[in-house]
């Protein structure tokens, strides 16, 4: 049987190790939290936003789901960004999709999987997801149906491209835009295979191409 305490151990050590380092540092935290960004990703165990970002508690807000997707009507999604938003004034919202993802792979091969005979919450997201690149998978079919690694990094790209799109039609970003205050997107693609950060698209548009 699986226990917690391998977990709970690291805990604590890490624990330990902030506390010799900083005797405050939990004591700040416990005071607030002013993140910068609001950072919505993948869930994919090898996209962990803190980590691959150098980022420290208290620097980033996280939302996380299957294929980085936005969907207006998904209740926890929008609180997320709201509360990010309006309630937190962060001033950057980044949203990465990664190559491999496993979710818009699924959403190309969904015909043939067993998930699509299945009403379940998975089978209705990755249907979703399909409807999102239904053009983009009818351009690069047959060969990311073979499993070119380039047509299929290309999915990747597109899934952001029209993930960041719907980001900036939902309403509280729309507001934030409308009053007047600073606030960056950025729609970015990390690569498994370097650790490496690139920007695809952003608001406004700054011309820098990585992270």
């Amino acid at each position: 049987m699986t226990t917690l305490k391998p977990l709970l151990a690291k805990n604590r050590s890490w624990a330990l190790q902030k506390c010799q380092r900083d005797p405050e540092y939990f004591e700040k935290l416990v005071e607030g939290q002013q993140p910068h960004s609001l950072w919505i990703g993948c869930s994919d165990s090898r996209v962990p936003a803190e980590v691959l970002t150098g980022a420290q508690p208290g620097e980033l807000f996280v939302h996380r789901n299957i294929a980085n997707m936005i969907d207006p009507n998904d209740d926890n999604f929008m609180s997320v960004l709201q509360y990010a938003l309006h309630y937190l004034n962060v001033g950057r919202v980044v949203l990465c999709g990664h190559y491999g993802c496993g979710g818009v792979q699924a959403a190309l091969s969904l015909p043939k999987m067993a998930l699509a005979q299945e009403s379940s919450a998975l089978s209705r997201r990755i249907g979703m997801l399909r409807a999102t690149l239904k053009g983009e998978i009818h351009r690069l079919t047959p060969a990311a149906d073979a499993g070119d690694t380039d047509a299929l990094n290309q999915l990747v790209e597109a899934n952001v491209r029209a993930q960041f799109r719907q980001l900036m039609l939902c309403e509280p970003v729309q507001a934030v835009l409308a009053s007047g205050r600073p606030l960056s997107l950025h729609g970015c693609v990390y690569d498994l295979a370097s650790g490496h950060l690139t920007t695809l698209v952003e608001h406004p548009e700054s011309g820098e191409q990585s992270l």
